[in-house]
């Protein structure tokens, strides 16, 4: 709209330029309108019609009734009328200025904030590009156009922004993957050579030992690569979503934790109900496997593990609750963090995982678009709560 000044419109000179605008348009309604309400009001102090009559004076008002007065009454009886006549102008004139006032305010409110919504239209547009990138969408982009000002400059740097940092994010998952993936050569080649080792009858009990304790590091060390290329894989969105029953997933990742909750003398218990969520199938059964082995090796002998699937407004909700030590709620917001465990948990045992359980789970969930909450139980152990919007 302003394209044709022959400087640059910045949205200080933008906006003094509309707003002069308005307070000029309405001065100049307020001029005219006083103008004409001002005749009006003039109106209402037309002439008597006089009479002269010797030393009297007959005075005729505009109803037809005729005063017959001498010349001191005339003189009272004019000045009286005359300011009678002139407040009741002055009344109307008064009633019609503040009615005026009343319909300009309300237009100049309207007008501004329609005029106000254009002018900050590309914050709305920016706010909302954040939003998405704060939902790990980092490629997402504002592309503002429009004219060279302060909105555009900041939407610019805003993308520069978020190139670096998508280059930077997507930089560190490949180098992830791509470590993991290198380490997973060497690691099944000391499998390999260990477990031939051990196979030996002729090895020595000191050997078959030591053997045993590299197969389990080693066995350690390729749990964590594992988790570290599925924790790679699973940071990207999803570009392809399908529909999922969640309960069927549920039902698969039970099955394969039922062995080692029987081993660590867990009960597993199961409530699913039909629920659709949209995803990949894949990774909603990781996710569900991952909140079940852990529900499972932090949990106490004879304790329980209970997996719930709902359908609730907009998607689907998988819930994991279980016994075992109580969480203290500081410790919440760190148990999603890769390699944190809640404090006086063993880190020597590598039974219990390597410490990237849960923060697969939340990467899952992130490239879902979903949502999961931890909220601890009271006599121990917590409950693990997933949202998957549906189709």
């Amino acid at each position: 709209m302003l394209a044709w000044l022959p400087f640059r419109p910045t949205i200080r000179m933008r906006l003094t330029l509309l707003y002069g605008g308005m307070f000029l348009m309405a001065g100049v309604v307020l001029l005219l309108l006083m103008y004409v309400f001002f005749q009006d009001a003039v109106s209402y102090l037309s002439p008597r019609q006089l009479l002269f009559d010797g030393n009297s004076v007959r005075v005729t008002s505009p109803d037809g009734t005729v005063r017959t007065m001498d010349t001191a009454a005339f003189n009272q009886w004019q000045a009286a009328d005359f300011l009678a006549r002139s407040n009741s102008a002055l009344n109307i004139l008064l009633r019609k200025s503040l009615t005026m006032l009343v319909c300009l305010a309300v237009i100049a409110f309207v007008a501004g904030y329609a005029m106000a919504g254009r002018v900050l239209r590309p914050l709305g547009r920016i706010t909302r590009t954040a939003r998405d990138v704060a939902s790990s969408d980092l490629h997402r982009r504002i592309e503002l156009d429009g004219p060279d000002d302060e909105l555009k400059e900041l939407a610019d740097t805003f993308d520069g922004m978020l190139d670096r940092l998508d280059r930077s994010f997507d930089s560190q998952r490949r180098f992830v993957a791509n470590a993991s993936h290198e380490l997973r050569t060497p690691l099944a080649i000391n499998r390999t050579l260990l477990e031939v080792q051990l196979s030996d009858p002729g090895v020595s009990p000191d050997l078959q030992q030591l053997g045993k304790t590299l197969l389990a590091t080693n066995e350690r060390s390729e749990q964590l690569v594992e988790g570290l290329l599925l924790l790679a894989r699973s940071e990207n969105e999803l570009t392809e979503r399908r529909p999922v029953e969640l309960s069927e997933v549920a039902t698969r990742a039970l099955e394969q934790t039922r062995g080692e909750a029987d081993k660590r003398e867990v009960e597993l218990r199961s409530k699913l109900d039909p629920a659709m969520a949209a995803g990949n199938g894949v990774l909603l059964e990781r996710l569900a496997l991952n909140l079940l082995q852990n529900a499972v090796r932090y949990n106490t002998p004879g304790g329980w593990v209970e997996l719930a699937t709902t359908a609730v407004p907009g998607g689907g909700e998988l819930v994991v609750s279980n016994t075992g030590p109580v969480v203290p709620g500081y410790e919440l917001e760190h148990i999603f963090e890769p390699f944190r465990r809640i404090k006086g948990a063993d880190r020597t045992r590598s039974d219990k995982g390597v410490g990237l359980g849960l923060s697969i789970v939340r990467s899952v969930v992130r490239a879902h678009g979903g949502t999961i909450e931890a909220t601890p139980r009271a006599g121990g152990g917590l409950t693990m709560r997933v949202r998957i919007p549906s189709p």
